[in-house]
């Protein structure tokens, strides 16, 4: 009858640990598998990926060109169209997020005039495209500019 007591592991299943450093008997003695003497075989080695046995690196090898501006402003782009097919008739910055018409909660909200609007709307936004202003003035809606970066923010 097979219990908990009796259990065993398949044959070859289960091996011994490497002992190593453990002298020239036990094959592993002296650099401990290691190899010979140097750099590699000491404790705490940490190989530098980039190093190419003393050629220049390739970053170092390639031209550099151009900069990162760190001043960029980042907008989600939210179209007249999109804003329409909510059926709001007031859009705050939390109804873009709500609706899922914008998903970068950093980035500044950007609204552009593609698509048509056919009914009165006031839209909440921190930029607004000449097109999109025009097509919401001719709807007879309003544009409504953030000047901060939240939403209770209206200076």
């Amino acid at each position: 009858m097979i219990g908990l007591h009796n259990l065993k592991s398949a044959p070859g299943a289960v091996k011994n640990r490497k002992r190593i450093g453990r002298g020239p008997g036990s094959g592993f003695g002296k650099t401990a598998g290691r190899g010979q003497n140097g750099q590699k075989s000491r404790t705490g080695y940490h190989r530098n990926l980039a190093f190419e046995g003393g050629q220049m690196p390739l970053i170092r090898r390639i031209p550099k060109r151009g900069f990162t501006n760190i001043f960029k402003q980042r907008f989600n782009i939210v179209s007249l169209d999109a804003l329409a097919k909510t059926g709001l008739d007031e859009v705050t910055i939390a109804d873009y997020f709500a609706r899922k018409l914008a998903r970068n909660k950093r980035a500044k909200i950007k609204v552009l005039g593609d698509g048509k609007l056919t009914r009165k709307m006031t839209i909440h936004a921190h930029q607004f495209s000449h097109s999109a202003l025009a097509k919401i003035k001719k709807a007879g809606g309003q544009a409504v500019v953030f000047k901060g970066d939240k939403e209770g923010d209206k200076n």
